[in-house]
């Protein structure tokens, strides 16, 4: 299908757009059905993009580009590639699904809620298709706003905490980025005789750093503000602390986006930006990375286990789960940086499922404690069953999708570093150890007193609420069956990736500097170890204060 002769990029990250400025005119009670019916329309016309792109074929499709701020050549430049596709496909599916599923948890400020749902997406969507770098930063702060206010007014009882928490430290590592963007582009006038043009391109960028046009000390200092601001958002360790409050005071469809979509910023921007631009860079910190991405792992896993909250301990296991993505990015293989694409995609559907089932049970007992959630599947047997399928999928069950992400992202780390994937491998095993241990004691055995307290209300899923998990399900089983239909879309984009980065030798950096990037690591993983040790005493600390006040 020929949609070249229409923007059709533009048409999909601005629709939304128009749907929340329709919502903002209409009256509150078509304010529901008028969002869904725009992010549907959204998944529609993405779903056209994803039946126009031609696999295989290098380089970006359906390009758009128009002057913007042509003094320092800046432009508004669009272009779509398989991994681009594939994730605002997954965007546009997420949207819709969440939309739906609010109609019945939100019941204050129904219109603010709906507008700030359609602009999130914009803001997502600009993310994965912008080629200029500012144009790209933009669309990522826009990211910004509407989460912050779909946690801080329709959150729970700590969304003030937990939505401060969030902005700043993603504030933070986008101010760098955007420090790191404006280096990248004096950079590159210098070397143009002082010509803008190009300077913000990131297909010029890519081609000055093919050339080595980028000093040694610009690679590394940019890579690392880069670096800061994608590993907040994945988030790695020890960047992620943020992540278990959000989700935790999240209204459910704010966690389901949260999870399927905006944690694969940070890994498509490695991906699309750091390593293109920053070969020698990316080489020299890889090692770093991994170490990194392994203790994510590890982290993720054992925090998971003892948590007594369902939400958190879906949280956690992002954490765990987007540990394997940065591991299969920076092993630098092709089957680990299939893995990890998959990985994003598979992560997405099956997470944001969960989080979505967590808002089912949680909608009826507004408790999320799973020591009070035993005997579930007596008076839910459909719920239980649904959880169950996607608590298999998670675990990594062959024969459906989380599977295979996390296979391909052990061979490819296999081939770099053995060492790195037996300890990934055996955390597998602990993952399924956690979920399958969670699902044993909320769903078997005897009803237990809380949920019979609740009689009536505890009712099975509803047909909206089954309708809001058929897609995932479903595409959980066709990628997990057939993993060659993503494969084959964004395999030109592992091809160009990995032609630029791995010919690259690392930057030799002086020893101080190692030592110095180590002891900082080392400072930061101790302090939240202890931060983690002293928390249940300041806890147990805080009645004695209150009362002594």
């Amino acid at each position: 299908m020929d949609v070249s002769a229409i923007p059709i990029l533009s048409i999909i990250i601005f629709l939304p757009l128009v749907g929340a400025f329709a919502v903002a005119l209409a009256p509150a009670t078509v304010a529901r059905p008028l969002a869904l019916g725009f992010a549907f329309l959204t998944f529609i016309v993405s779903l056209i993009l994803l039946v126009g792109y031609l696999p295989g074929r290098p380089g970006f499709q359906f390009g758009e580009s128009y002057d913007w701020i042509p003094f320092f050549g800046i432009r508004y430049v669009l272009g779509a590639d398989g991994l681009s596709v594939a994730l605002v496909v997954l965007t546009t599916l997420m949207s819709w699904v969440a939309i739906l599923a609010s109609f019945k948890p939100i019941q204050t400020r129904i219109k603010e809620y709906m507008i700030s749902f359609l602009v999130l997406e914009v803001g997502l969507i600009g993310v994965f298709l912008a080629l200029d770098t500012f144009l790209f930063y933009i669309f990522w702060e826009i990211v910004l706003v509407p989460m912050y206010l779909i946690i801080g007014i329709w959150g729970g009882a700590n969304r003030i905490y937990a939505t401060i928490k969030f902005v700043l430290y993603t504030l933070v590592g986008s101010l760098l980025m955007l420090v790191a963007i404006i280096a990248t582009a004096y950079a590159y006038q210098a070397g143009h005789d002082g010509s803008w043009v190009g300077a913000f391109d990131f297909e010029a960028l890519r081609a000055y750093a093919t050339t080595g046009g980028f000093s040694d000390a610009l690679q590394l200092g940019a890579f690392l503000a880069f670096f800061l601001a994608f590993a907040i958002k994945v988030p790695m360790f020890p960047f992620h602390t943020w992540l278990p409050d959000a989700h935790t005071e999240a209204p459910t469809a704010g966690s389901v986006i949260l999870a399927a979509v905006m944690l694969k910023l940070g890994a498509y921007g490695f991906i699309r930006f750091a390593l293109p631009l920053f070969p020698a860079a990316a080489q020299t910190f890889a090692p770093v990375i991994i170490v990194l991405s392994l203790i994510a792992i590890i982290y993720g896993a054992i925090v998971a286990l003892v948590q007594p909250d369902l939400k958190r301990l879906v949280a956690y296991s992002s954490v765990s789960h987007m540990g394997f993505v940065t591991l299969g990015i920076f092993v630098f293989t092709q089957q680990g940086l299939q893995g990890a694409i998959l990985q994003m995609i598979n992560h997405g559907l099956i997470t944001g499922a969960l989080f979505l089932l967590v808002g089912v049970i949680y909608e009826r007992t507004h408790d999320r404690t799973i020591a009070k959630m035993g005997g579930l599947s007596a008076p839910t047997p459909v719920y239980a069953a649904v959880f169950g399928f996607f608590v298999l999928a998670s675990a990594g069950l062959p024969g459906l999708s989380g599977f295979v992400g996390e296979f391909l992202v052990l061979l490819g780390t296999f081939e770099s570093n053995p060492y790195a994937a037996a300890v990934a491998t055996f955390v597998m095993i602990l993952a399924a150890g956690y979920l399958l241990y969670m699902y044993g004691r909320i769903v078997f055995g005897e009803v237990s007193g809380f949920l019979a307290s609740l009689g009536d209300h505890l009712t099975d899923m509803t047909p909206v609420e089954v309708l809001t998990l058929v897609p995932l399900g479903t595409l959980v089983v066709v990628f997990g069956l057939q993993p060659g239909l993503l494969l084959n879309l964004f395999s030109s984009t592992v091809s160009e990736t990995l032609d630029e980065v791995v010919p690259t030798a690392p930057i030799a950096v002086p020893t101080t500097v190692v030592v110095g990037t180590v002891g900082l690591v080392v400072v930061l993983v101790l302090a939240r170890v202890v931060w983690a040790l002293l928390k249940p005493r300041r806890a147990a600390l805080a009645p004695e204060g209150a009362a002594a006040h």
